[in-house]
């Protein structure tokens, strides 16, 4: 093991005199490069201002210290969510005050300790929450938000880990109590946690997993559930076609009118959890109207009727319940199981594509889009990629009130992968 730690320290320090090798190479980067001009300097995207993907900007920041009981990372890879979408509009509650860094996950190598810090040397290959401040080369964050990566699991993985899959193993284990033989609903069978969702619901015998995607995505999601949908068709009919009972259990991404919808597919003692808002988000900045419409299509719930057929209604945040109701220790509980998991080669990150920071604008439409499969990721260290003329990331001021639903990106040139 002190060995291992040796040779971890090693990395690190050989990785910080070629990243100042090549600013000396660069003239110091003032000439506004996007490498490290100061050793106190670091490049971070910043969300000048709540709206459209034009108040985001590649922007050069002091770079943190550690404080007590923190850890600073030089972050090779952050995750992307549909929640830093919603931020990025402002379309949260009690948004922050920008300009901020967003960003909620990461993964790199640790660079230095704040202290109090144990557990942990420097070198360690880790990834970690961050509440905001993720999408940027080196970030804080206290001790209890950060977890070491097995050997074998890539940056890339590492930052499409805990977001997606404790997210998934929360809802399916610790809300819902899957058992085998039970059924599962979930929404964005395509995205990050519906692949997640789809491996762990494989770790429990005889768990049948319904779910719903646009449909140029089938084909490479298809084997990963039982039984697939386009999510703009009657989906209510086709479960109950297969399940006449309906489902055990469904994760609900998109509320408005599928709140009802989940909850009419309920089996008695079934659980229906919401953990997502996205069918709010229609146009590139937030809209009123949007947020209304969704809003009023959610059937009124009401106790009385949950009580006479025996059905469950939660809500789930993994964000409020690590940093705002302290239970990082049941998460990293959590974490560890998940690790075992994927040690055991049971469940694994699905990656969609890797973009540059330089690239986040385009990444953000690709969600925005809902074109990913899996997860996307910015790579620190990538060289940005010329974009082609005719790409879907040459983005429009949409309208307030136009709408683009998943299944309308079916017939759109899909933009390349970048892996």
């Amino acid at each position: 093991m002190a060995k291992e730690g040796v040779e971890k320290a090693e990395e690190t320090e050989q990785m910080i005199e070629k990243e100042a090798s090549k600013e000396q190479a660069e003239g110091g980067g003032g000439d506004g490069s996007h490498r490290l001009g100061d050793a106190q300097e670091m490049r971070a995207v910043v969300l000048a201002g709540f709206g459209g993907l034009n108040k985001l900007r590649l922007s050069r920041k002091t770079m943190p210290e550690p404080q007590d009981g923190e850890l600073k990372i030089r972050v090779k890879a952050c995750g992307l969510n549909f929640i830093d979408l919603m931020v990025r509009q402002g379309n949260i509650d009690n948004p922050p005050k920008t300009p901020l860094v967003p960003g909620f996950e990461c993964s790199g190598i640790v660079e230095a300790l704040g202290d109090s810090v144990k557990g942990y040397e420097i070198g360690d290959r880790v990834m970690a929450f961050v509440n905001y401040n993720a999408w940027a080369e080196v970030v804080c964050t206290p001790v209890e938000f950060v977890y070491k990566i097995p050997d074998d699991m890539s940056f890339s993985e590492a930052a499409a880990f805990p977001m997606n899959f404790v997210t998934a193993y929360m809802m399916l284990f610790e809300v819902a109590n899957l058992r085998e033989g039970m059924s599962v609903l979930v929404h964005s069978a395509g995205g990050g946690v519906g692949q997640a969702v789809a491996q762990l619901c494989s770790t429990v015998p005889n768990v049948t997993v319904f779910g719903t995607a646009s449909t140029f995505k089938h084909e490479a999601i298809k084997d990963s559930v039982t039984h697939l949908f386009d999510r703009n068709a009657d989906y209510v009919q086709e479960v109950k076609r297969i399940s006449a009972e309906g489902v055990d259990i469904v994760l609900d991404c998109l509320c408005g009118d599928n709140t009802g919808k989940g909850l009419s597919l309920l089996k008695p003692l079934g659980t229906y959890i919401l953990y997502g808002s996205s069918n709010m988000v229609t146009g590139e900045t937030k809209s009123f109207f949007s947020f209304a419409k969704s809003w009023w299509q959610v059937e009124k719930v009401n106790p009385i009727k949950l009580y006479e057929e025996n059905k469950v209604i939660a809500g789930f945040s993994l964000l409020n319940l690590l940093f705002k109701q302290g239970r990082s220790g049941l998460i990293r509980g959590v974490v560890e199981k998940l690790i075992g998991l994927y040690n055991q080669k049971k469940i694994k990150p699905v990656v969609d594509s890797l973009w540059a920071l330089e690239e986040v604008k385009e990444a953000m439409q690709r969600i925005h889009d809902r074109g990913n499969i899996g997860k996307l990721i910015l790579d620190v260290e990538k060289t940005p990629t010329p974009l082609m003329a005719n790409d879907s990331t040459e983005t429009s001021e949409a309208g307030e009130e136009e709408e683009d639903h998943e299944g309308d990106s079916e017939n759109k040139e899909r933009m390349p992968f970048i892996q």
